[in-house]
Parts: structure tokens; C-alpha cells; sequence
């Protein structure tokens, strides 16, 4: 299953290393991030459950960039 979630982010750079953060989270098979359109595309593994793995990849995110957002 793809969802795609509005972020705020302040550079590329950022961005990319969201989309490594969010790529490394247990149940994401993978994610795309966007920074023109402030848009991230993740495609969950069989079973996950994502609102839960969103919660993770927040995290995960927050780690690599504090002040970044994804909107859930």
C-alpha cells in the first residue's frame, strides 16, 4: 500500500536525509521524498500498519532533521 504525506522541510539536503530515515524504518518497503512539491511517498510492507510506522518514521526523521514535519 502507497500513501503520501504533506512535510515541511527547510533544504534538499534535508529532504534526503528524511528519505534515508524513513527508507531504514521497520515496515516501509520504501519512501520517496519530494522537496519541490513537499511531498512524501511511502509504500508499507505486507501487514504493516501505517499509522503506526508513520509515528516511527517521524521519529526517525526528527532524529536527522529536528525542526522537519510530516503531516499525518
Amino acid at each position: 500500500m502507497k500513501k503520501t504525506y504533506k512535510i515541511d522541510v527547510d533544504c534538499a539536503n534535508c529532504a534526503n536525509k528524511m528519505e534515508e530515515a524513513a527508507k531504514k524504518t521497520a515496515g516501509v518497503k520504501s519512501a520517496v521524498v519530494n522537496f519541490m512539491t513537499l511531498k512524501m511517498v511511502v509504500e508499507f510492507e505486507e501487514g504493516a500498519e501505517p499509522a503506526a510506522v508513520m509515528q516511527q518514521v517521524l521519529k526517525n526523521c526528527k532524529k536527522v532533521e529536528d525542526d522537519c514535519e510530516i503531516f499525518l
